[in-house]
């Protein structure tokens, strides 16, 4: 059973904004999915549907096989959730938090473990309030673990974090998702989504434009893709132009880079130039996520593009019609 499914899920505002149109999605259980989109696009707004915060205009969501809405309170039991934007600005200290939190959720946990988990057990007696930005999104992170969730729903989870608290988190989370945790969120931070997803869906103005693995997504995309063979002699380069799916081939001296507009013709050009010369390094330039991000979202919200209609569309429209 999908931890998490949407079946047409729409939310307007008003008559004319659109926030969430017709959202087919699908998130397996134990799964690492990142929902990548400018702001604006409609992912913390889809997060809300999920946990009954605002209710859709139309379409259905389902969690654990339950009804969104209608079950909220039982959906509630088994996930943790970090929303984006939290902040602490009361009295209580980071220890006192966390205990509530433990305490509210009526798990066996140990609060100095979990606080020990994010980093934050020597601070924990200093008042929350008074904690940098990434120091409070350490400790709603570890709010969030609070009895093993199932579900761990993050929304921006990297806000305020430097690169240590980023690395840590990421720790945290391959962990949980080893233990059978499904992990949902939603990030705008390139790096963060490809260093940990199983799976990417890519919102723009509402709609899910594209969704797959980070490699499924660059062989669907439409950028370039180049190879350099460092071999130990002048490589002979007839016939390598001429395989399928390569551009432009260029030697200069010892080295040779091909330009492919598929990138499986990597594989091809370096079996083609390897039988007439000793390769002795390769350097392969993939798509950049963030080429993908611009090719998927039209250059997001500053972008003037068109968001393309070709084979991302079509990949997620042939997902959503056998699912």
């Amino acid at each position: 059973m999908p931890s998490i499914e949407t079946n047409g899920l729409t939310k307007r505002f008003g008559e004319d904004v659109v926030a969430v149109d017709s959202l087919d999605l699908t998130i397996e259980d134990g799964e690492i999915f990142g929902f990548l989109g400018p702001n604006g696009a409609g992912k913390s707004t889809t997060i809300n549907m999920l946990l009954d915060f605002i209710r859709p205009t139309e379409g259905s969501a389902q969690v654990f096989g339950m009804d969104a809405q209608r079950e909220a309170a039982a959906i509630r039991e088994r996930i943790g959730v970090l929303p984006e934007g939290y902040g602490f600005d009361d009295y209580l200290t980071g220890r006192e938090y966390m205990e509530w939190a433990v305490e509210t959720k009526d798990a066996d946990d140990d609060p100095e473990q979990l606080l020990d988990l994010v980093g934050i057990r020597e601070d924990a007696g200093r008042v929350a309030a008074g904690y940098s930005k990434g120091m409070q999104q350490r400790l709603a992170f570890g709010m969030a673990l609070a009895d093993d969730p199932d579900l761990l729903i993050l929304d921006e989870p990297s806000t305020g974090l430097d690169p240590n608290g980023i690395q840590h988190m990421r720790s945290v989370i391959r962990d949980r998702a080893e233990g059978g945790t499904t992990v949902f969120f939603s990030s705008h931070i390139l790096s963060e989504v490809e260093a940990v997803c199983d799976r990417v869906g890519v919102m723009n103005e509402g709609r899910l434009v594209a969704m797959d693995s980070i490699e499924g997504l660059r062989e669907s995309a439409s950028g370039q893709a180049t190879i350099e063979l460092e071999c130990a002699s002048v490589p002979e380069v007839d016939g390598v132009a001429d395989i399928d799916g390569v551009g432009s081939v260029d030697v200069a001296g010892t080295k040779l880079t091909a330009t492919c507009t598929d990138p499986s013709a990597k594989v091809d050009v370096v079996k083609r130039v390897d039988r007439r010369a000793e390769i002795v390094d390769i350097l392969a330039d993939n798509t950049s996520l963030e080429e993908l991000f611009n090719q998927y979202t039209g250059g997001g919200r500053d972008g003037d593009g068109d968001v393309p209609t070709g084979d991302a569309v079509e990949r997620v429209e042939s997902q959503e019609a056998s699912a």
